[in-house]
């Protein structure tokens, strides 16, 4: 059972019966802090005792599924809510047989397995104008709360107009772009509509580009 001290850090401890409960929130803690905290507590465990950690993020969760697939301990996890999960540990070998080999861990950006978002006007679908713009800034401020960020976004033709000064989709873009996400606009189309300075996020591509993103992506997204 794990030891009645206060282990720093590591959260509340309660006794359910014979078993023992270590409660931490890893919220806000950077990468890999929550599986760090998660292991420590662990170490400090017998067989059947359960360790609960609330996290705000996939990434986390993903890497203590994996901390406790190394350890050979059960493992389940509940979406408390848009920002908030629960994972559950429960220990399943004593102390001394625990491994201690290296835990694998990912602090990257999730990627939605180059995933390709292909925007070719500043309007979603056909028919009312306005209401198309309207449309497209919700589409563009969708991207950015995806759980799997794209690995790229393509611009071109009237979609050239979305990346630069002006945009109400320049923020949400800008976003994208520090989370990791490629935004990448036609050369050509910002030649041809005169808006080249105006290029507020990103970087300019060309035509193979273009065509070499999609060939190579998993998956492609287009409003």
């Amino acid at each position: 059972m794990c030891p009645e001290r206060n282990i720093r850090h590591l959260g509340k401890i309660y006794r359910k019966g014979d078993i023992m409960e270590q409660n931490i929130d890893a919220r806000g803690l950077a990468c890999p802090k929550p599986v760090i905290l998660a292991k420590k507590a662990m170490d400090t465990c017998s067989r059947g005792d359960v360790v609960l950690i609330t996290v705000d993020n996939e990434m986390a969760v993903e890497n203590l599924r994996k901390l406790a697939g190394s350890q050979k301990a059960e493992y389940a996890s509940t979406k408390l809510g848009e920002k908030e999960f629960s994972v559950r540990i429960t220990v399943t070998q004593e102390n001394e047989n625990q491994t201690e080999t290296e835990i694998p861990v990912n602090c990257s950006v999730p990627s939605g397995d180059n995933t390709v978002v292909v925007i070719s006007s500043n309007e979603m679908g056909n028919g009312d104008e306005v209401l198309g713009k309207l449309l497209m800034k919700g589409f563009i401020y969708a991207l950015t709360q995806l759980p799997k960020l794209p690995k790229t976004v393509l611009l071109y033709n009237g979609g050239a107009h979305l990346s630069c000064e002006g945009s109400e989709s320049l923020e949400d873009l800008k976003t994208l772009d520090g989370e990791g996400v490629e935004i990448l606009t036609c050369g050509t189309c910002l030649n041809h509509y005169g808006i080249t300075e105006k290029l507020a996020v990103g970087r300019v591509t060309n035509m193979y580009e273009i065509v070499e993103k999609q060939a190579d992506a998993v998956k492609i997204i287009r409003p």
